[in-house]
């Protein structure tokens, strides 16, 4: 039985989170470069979730994100 998997738009930031954390990815590439770190077959579904949220795959990735607060500036 193959299970439905699901990708919200915060597990897909949660996500880009941590690869920008790593250095694998900073927040000024275009959002479609996470397609290198997330499995081809999934793809499909992390685009359409980013599609209904408003985003486009040219948009920076800087652009999911959103705001975020920062302890030490």
């Amino acid at each position: 039985m193959l299970q439905s998997l699901h990708y919200s738009i915060d597990i897909i930031r949660d996500e880009a989170r941590q690869l920008i954390q790593k250095g694998v990815v900073s927040r000024q590439q275009p959002i479609y470069t996470l397609c290198r770190h997330i499995p081809a077959r999934e793809w499909a579904l992390v685009e359409t979730e980013l599609e209904s949220s408003g985003f486009l795959l040219r948009d920076r990735v800087g652009d999911l994100m959103g705001r975020e607060d920062w302890e030490n500036d």
